[in-house]
């Protein structure tokens, strides 16, 4: 024994002190072809050893980690001990240390120690904020209804029904102006159902409500709206602000009466001005907003000044002035008279492509600033219309945003400055955000410096910068005329409305008061979220102390699972087990209120650990974890949970080692035998020996034969799939001599050894004579078929080549169809008649019905059905008395070549096709040149039919005659015309909006149509028309199905006054 001192524990995979070395156990399964080469020799020590739960494996006892006091009846390992008392045998060696430093115990290194039960979650119940964090969601007490409870620094959103974001945005914007939001608030409504009393309570709730969303149902079902359905934001705002005019006029107070004229009314002048006497033709309009176009990186400014740009009228469009009482050169002009306090500027961020018919969202960015001065653009009249006193300077108060790329769906967002806070905020539905950095879009904002030369610079906030901003947030902007000062624009690609102020509007205004009777409903709904919070409060304080509790039970039950010794009573579980028990049982029926799961235990499996035969499996000794008995009661009484089946160490599964014993016996005998063998095998003398499978016998030699099964015995040589390599169906000696092999007779008594049952055949046994003559008889028979196949090949040339071709017609000549199955049967034949076997007949009654009529169509030919010259058909009535005969007869003189005789039954071709089961199939496209609508319409009403049963000419004289092209497309079942017309926009590069389809004499019109419900039947024929895109009237179309636009706000509310 050597014994080293003061030295700390090494981090490798060597032994630690005091543990012990056998030379005789290496691993689980040492004791193999030493001590054990029977599965009757096996004793429990091996059983566990499999297991890794005996004291050979040795696996150290872990400390517990996670224990509070320690266990000191158990103070010292077994290792310890023995060394100790120096009980140690003389094939022991021995590493001892001065110091005890015990086992390096990590995660890693104990994952499948059964002995430690450290990482399996403790964690989890280590204090009492982790226990609350990890497992109080188990008390299933629902959201928390204080997280719902608003900031009183931040506003409150508004719930989004499904596709109302729209409206949510346009409803904030709204609220924060003033004179509006105490206008509804005036406004006396007779029902609590109408929509200006909701709107009162949405405003009130917006203002006094003490949660952070406010669901608007109520203000939607009033209004009608359909909340599955998005709508456009800014013709809602219109219609909506068009519905509060409506019911302010019906208000007794004058005042309300024009309120939203004198806040959102503008007037303009449209006018035209002779250039030559200088006459004025003038008319004043009213207006609520300024509608400007995009450009890319256009200023507001400027876009307002397009619009307002003068037009000239010269030449063909000349001004009639009623002055000079001629056609003069005029001047056409847009002037702004009058603003209103509120202007509300739309930007056209959705236009209308021409080319793919559809609405589209521009990408264009808008650069607008926070202070618009306008009184450029407004003109100065003298007399009773003339200009407000202050000065038409303007203040951003708002941004209606659109988020996404399709002008059909997206999300709507706002961006509105709240007078109240001072501060800007990003209202996303339930989502209020505060905007410290930047409006618009989130992108590195362009400062423009107003001075005498306009310069550009990108300027990134500094930390600095950003703490003097947010310290400052709570004073009021505002910008001088000062040319020092620096104006941040603000730049969008989603902007689509912008709201602005006229300055010192809204100074002078004083705070609102909800009316009684709205204030009443956000009083209650205040009242049962103070409730709800109470209520919320009291089941979690009850919660929380009932898992305090159960914390403790299952520290206990930490404290004491440990097992110290090999003999201690203990219970084998899985690691996975324990782990569900710590982060998930332990705790699962804590709170249930059924009493029937109270009484009843909770059954943890342990399935991973198990074999099928229901014990402890060696195979998954990696999983295993033992717990002391102790514990498992306290798991069982205290937490009302059992592991199913409770295994203890007397229940590892003997069956399984003996299987296991027995292969790894094979692993270690298999190749001893096989080098005994291979030894023996050659054969000195021809003529002795016995014969073997040659298959069987390269298999049986390898190391890990393929045919050998674990647990099992090795198939013998004779078994039935290596059987036929030696002897043949008569039991004779095979023909096959190099499917077999000779052996010597000592290799044969080896394998006899291995085989009781196996007889070997000598190699002095003759052939099987009934083997011979069967062989004899097909070589003379293989003669027969090659020279018949010669014969036929060389009198059915054409029907050899070019039979499948049904483009490919013959003038004058007579022709015939055969079955193409036939065909293809009759060419493998004729090709490999020594393999494939002769087709036995050939029956054309598959191609009649029951009316004596044809069952399909020539356009059908191509999948069932070929064309050969009736000269072959006469032959193959004499090789295989062919019947019954249809034929085509040849035309002269005629677009058409072929016709078949016999009629077709299209009732029963329509049956056989339907009969057919398919899901892809290829369909024919003919492509006709290039016409217009009405000569497209014309050709549907006198299509050109062929004739019955006629043949069309080839598809090239085709393609030269009518200038169009004819191609194969794949289609299912399931595809609907739409996506047939997709496809063939990508084969023949023609726009769907330009595609005129017809099936079968009919234009295919409904897009949602499939091809199983319109009939196609495979080899079908669609005729395709190219359309110019200019639209063509006529009025003897009578079927065209107009474009139907969207309802938008129909049947609703809003919609009676659009």
């Amino acid at each position: 024994m050597v014994r080293r001192t003061n030295q700390v524990s090494s981090s490798s995979k060597g032994l630690v002190a005091g543990q012990v070395l056998r030379r005789d156990v290496l691993n689980a399964w040492g004791w193999v072809g030493i001590e054990v080469t029977e599965p009757s020799s096996i004793t429990r020590d091996h059983l566990l050893a499999t297991c890794g739960l005996s004291r050979r494996n040795n696996h150290p006892f872990c400390r517990n980690k996670h224990q509070v006091k320690s266990r000191s009846a158990h103070s010292s390992s077994p290792a310890t001990s023995q060394v100790a008392n120096n009980s140690v045998p003389d094939d022991m060696i021995v590493i001892a240390d001065s110091e005890d430093e015990g086992h390096n115990c990590s995660k890693k290194a104990c994952e499948t120690n059964p002995n430690c039960l450290n990482y399996l979650g403790q964690e989890k119940w280590e204090s009492e904020d982790s226990t609350t964090d990890n497992f109080l969601s188990f008390a299933k007490l629902g959201e928390n209804p204080l997280l719902l409870s608003r900031d009183p620094d931040s506003p409150v959103g508004l719930k989004n029904l499904g596709a109302t974001c729209y409206a949510n945005a346009s409803l904030q914007v709204l609220f924060r102006q003033s004179p509006l939001l105490a206008g509804v608030y005036d406004c006396e409504s007779k029902t609590t159902d109408s929509p200006i009393f909701q709107l009162q309570v949405t405003f009130a709730a917006l203002q006094e409500s003490i949660q952070n969303v406010f669901n608007p149902t109520r203000l939607v079902e009033s209004l009608q709206l359909r909340t599955a359905e998005q709508q456009d934001a800014q013709e809602f705002s219109k219609l909506f602000i068009t519905h509060l005019d409506a019911e302010f006029r019906k208000q007794p107070n004058q005042s309300l009466q024009s309120l939203v004229n004198s806040q959102f009314e503008g007037e303009q002048v449209y006018g035209t001005m002779c250039d030559n006497c200088k006459y004025r033709s003038e008319r004043r309009s009213n207006f609520w907003e300024i509608e400007v176009n995009l450009q890319n990186n256009s200023k507001l400014a400027d876009c307002i000044g397009a619009l307002l740009e003068p037009e000239t009228l010269t030449e063909d469009n000349k001004y009639f002035c009623v002055q000079c009482n001629s056609l003069q050169n005029a001047t056409r002009y847009t002037k702004l008279e009058r603003l209103p306090p509120v202007l509300h500027v739309s930007l056209l961020r959705f236009v209308y492509d021409l080319k793919t018919m559809e609405r589209k969202k521009s990408k264009s960015t808008i650069v607008f600033p926070r202070v618009l001065d306008l009184e450029p653009f407004v003109s100065s009249i003298t007399g009773d219309n003339t200009t407000p006193s202050s000065s038409n300077v303007y203040e951003l108060r708002g941004i209606l945003l659109h988020k996404g790329s399709s002008a059909y769906h997206g999300h709507y967002e706002a961006q509105v400055f709240d007078v109240g806070a001072n501060a800007w905020f990003l209202f996303n539905d339930e989502e209020v955000t505060h905007v410290k950095d930047q409006l618009g879009d989130k992108r590195p904002i362009k400062q423009v410096e107003k001075n005498n030369d306009v310069e550009k610079a990108e300027e990134k906030a500094t930390g600095a910068k950003r703490k003097k901003t947010a310290n400052g947030s709570r004073k009021r902007q505002r910008v001088d005329d000062s040319e020092d000062e620096v104006v941040s624009d603000i730049h969008s690609k989603d902007a689509y409305q912008l709201i602005y102020a006229l300055q010192q509007f809204d100074s002078s205004l004083q705070e609102v008061t909800p009316p009684s009777r709205a204030m009443s409903v956000v009083n209650e709904l205040n009242a049962s979220h103070d409730r709800e919070c109470e209520r919320y409060t009291e089941r979690e304080t009850s919660a929380r102390s009932a898992l305090n509790a159960r914390r403790a039970q299952v520290l206990d039950v930490c404290n004491s699972w440990f097992v110290v010794s090999d003999e201690e009573d203990c219970v084998v579980v899985s690691r996975q087990s324990l782990q569900d028990w710590l982060s998930v049982h332990s705790v699962a029926g804590l709170f249930s209120n059924d009493d029937t799961t109270v009484s009843s235990p909770f059954r943890i499996p342990v399935n991973d650990i198990l074999c099928k035969h229901g014990l402890l499996d060696h195979r998954n000794a990696n999983m295993m974890k033992r717990i002391s008995r102790e514990a498992y009661m306290k798991i069982t009484k205290n937490t009302n949970c059992v592991f199913e089946p409770a295994l203890s160490l007397d229940d590892v599964c003997s069956v399984c080692v003996n299987n296991a014993l027995k292969e790894r016996m094979y692993q270690i005998e298999h190749p001893r035998i096989v080098a005994q063998f291979n030894d023996k095998a050659n054969v000195e003398n021809e003529h002795s020996g016995y014969w073997i499978s040659k298959a069987w016998l390269r298999d049986w030699v390898l190391q890990k034969p393929k045919m050998h099964v674990p647990s099992e015995d090795d198939p013998p040589p004779d078994s039935p799939e290596f059987a036929r390599d030696v002897r043949c169906e008569h039991g004779g000696l095979s023909l096959k001599l190099t499917a077999r092999r000779r052996i010597s007779i000592e290799a044969c008594r080896i394998l006899t050894s291995l085989f009781p049952q196996w007889k070997p055949s000598s190699v002095t046994d003759e052939s099987c004579s009934v083997c011979e003559v069967m062989a004899s008889e097909r070589k003379a028979n293989n003669f027969e078929h090659r020279k018949q196949a010669e014969i036929e090949k060389a009198k059915l040339k054409h029907m050899l080549e070019y039979a499948s071709d049904k483009d490919l017609f013959f003038e004058n000549v007579s022709c015939a169809l055969i079955p193409l199955d036939f065909l293809r049967s009759w060419r493998r034949w004729a090709h490999k008649p020594m393999e494939v076997a002769r087709p036995n007949e050939l029956d054309n009654s598959v191609f009649l019905c029951e009316h004596e009529m044809l069952n399909l169509d020539f356009s059908d030919i191509g999948s069932t059905a070929a064309i050969i010259k009736r000269a072959e058909w006469d032959l193959l009535e004499t090789f295989y008395n062919a019947r019954p005969l249809i034929a085509l007869s040849p035309l002269e003189d005629s677009d058409i070549r072929l016709r078949l005789d016999l009629p077709v039954c299209s009732d029963c071709r329509q049956k056989r096709h339907v009969l057919l089961i398919w899901e892809v199939a290829e369909i024919t496209v003919r492509l006709h040149g290039k016409r217009s609508l009405k000569e497209n319409r014309e050709s549907s009403h006198t299509q050109k039919i062929y004739g019955q049963n006629s043949a069309r000419q080839s598809k090239r004289l085709r393609q030269m005659r009518e200038h169009g092209d004819t191609r194969r497309v794949s289609v299912t079942k399931l595809m609907s015309v739409k996506d047939v017309k997709v496809a063939l926009q990508k084969e023949f590069e023609i726009p769907t909006i330009c595609q005129r389809v017809v099936l079968h004499g009919q234009e295919l019109l409904d897009n949602e149509a499939t091809v199983e419900s319109l009939h196609v039947l495979a080899n079908d024929t669609l005729e395709l028309y190219e359309e110019s895109e200019t639209l063509e009237i006529s009025d003897s179309y009578d079927d065209a199905v107009p474009r139907q636009e969207g309802q938008g706000f129909g049947r609703t509310l809003l919609g009676v006054l659009d």
